[in-house]
C-alpha cells in the first residue's frame, strides 16, 4: 500500500465486498470507518450509525407542541415523559385557532401577508376592512382632559368626613397627607402671630398702668424707656404714642408677612391658599404634581 516515496498514501475500503485501496478515502462521521467514493454514503455501507444525529420531531395532539425523539430512547419513554411534565392541552386552542377579522360577518383568516393595523383603535384587521369606516373606527381613545386632582381633593374631604372609611388610593393618601401639612404650618403660624400680639398688648398695658405712678416725677427726664427697642423718652404719652405707631404698625406688618406659603414643587412659586396652589398645577403644569 503507498509508494516508496509515500509508503502511509491510501487505505483500503472497510466494506467487506470491496477492499478496494483510494488514495483519496472518506471517513464516515457516524461510524469513523474508511470507506472508498463508491460506498462513502450511509446507505452504500449500511452504516449502524446512521440515524443517531437525526431528528425526528412528533407534534403532540394534546397541546400542539413539538416532541423531539431522542435516538437511544424509546419513543414510548420520550412520549410519557412529555405528557407528564411538558404537555399543556390549554396550548392547543391557542396553536390551532386562527386570527380572522374581528369586523362582523367578514371570514377573513389574518395572515402576515394580509393583517393591517389600524392606527386609530390599534386593532388588526384585514386588507378589506383596514380603513375606519369599512370596520367601523371608534378612533383614538381621548387622553384626559387634566389631571383629576381637584376630584382627588374633593374625595379626600369627603373620606376625611367618615373616619372609619379608611382611603382606598395611594394618590387620596397623598392628598390627605397635603392637607395635613399645609393645615399644621398654618395653625402654627396663626399660634406664632397670636402670642406677638398677646406680647405686644402686655407691653402696652403696662406702659399705660405706669402713667399715674411716673406722672409725678417731673422733674425726671428721659427716664421712659420703650420695652421693644429700648428708645427713651421724656413721657409716658410720648411712649405710648410711640408704641402704638411703630410696633404696632410692625406687628401687623410682621402678621402679614408671616401669612403661611405653599411652594409649589415643580416651579418652586408660593401660593397662600392650598387651593390656589392646586388649580396652579392643574393648570400650568399639566396635573403633575411631583417634581
Amino acid at each position: 500500500m503507498g509508494t516508496p516515496e509515500f509508503p502511509d498514501l491510501g487505505k483500503h475500503c472497510t466494506f467487506e465486498d470491496c477492499k478496494q485501496i483510494d488514495f483519496l478515502p472518506f471517513k464516515c462521521d457516524r461510524c469513523s470507518q474508511v470507506f472508498c467514493l463508491e460506498h462513502r454514503s450511509y446507505i452504500k455501507h449500511s452504516c449502524p450509525k446512521a440515524d443517531r444525529e437525526d431528528v425526528t420531531v412528533v407534534v403532540c395532539p394534546l397541546c400542539a407542541k413539538g416532541v423531539r425523539l431522542i435516538p437511544d430512547e424509546d419513543p414510548n419513554i420520550t412520549w410519557e415523559t412529555h405528557v407528564n411534565t411538558e404537555c399543556d392541552p390549554s396550548n392547543f386552542e391557542k396553536v390551532t385557532k386562527k386570527k380572522k377579522c374581528p369586523v362582523p360577518g367578514c371570514r377573513e383568516i389574518l395572515t402576515f401577508s394580509n393583517t393591517i393595523k389600524c392606527r386609530d383603535c390599534m386593532v388588526d384587521h384585514c386588507l378589506k376592512h383596514r380603513f375606519g369606516p369599512d370596520h367601523k373606527c371608534s378612533g383614538p381613545k381621548k387622553p384626559e382632559a387634566g389631571f383629576p386632582f381637584m376630584s382627588l381633593l374633593s374625595r379626600s374631604r369627603k373620606e376625611e368626613s367618615k373616619p372609619n372609611r379608611a382611603p382606598t388610593s395611594s394618590s387620596s393618601k397623598w392628598t390627605t397627607s397635603f392637607l395635613n401639612a399645609a393645615s399644621t404650618v398654618r395653625a402654627s403660624a396663626e399660634a406664632g402671630m397670636a402670642k406677638l400680639s398677646t406680647e405686644l398688648s402686655q407691653k402696652l398695658q403696662i406702659a399705660r398702668d405706669g402713667i399715674g405712678q411716673n406722672s409725678c416725677s417731673s422733674g425726671r427726664v428721659g427716664q421712659e424707656e420703650c420695652p421693644q427697642c429700648s428708645a427713651k423718652f421724656s413721657s409716658v404719652t410720648s411712649l405710648v404714642e410711640h408704641v402704638e405707631k411703630v410696633h404696632e404698625a410692625s406687628s401687623s406688618r410682621t402678621r402679614v408677612k408671616k401669612v403661611t406659603i405653599d411652594v409649589c414643587p415643580k416651579c418652586s412659586r408660593g401660593f397662600r391658599d392650598p387651593v390656589s396652589l392646586v388649580e396652579h398645577v392643574e393648570r400650568d403644569h399639566g396635573g403633575s404634581s411631583k417634581a
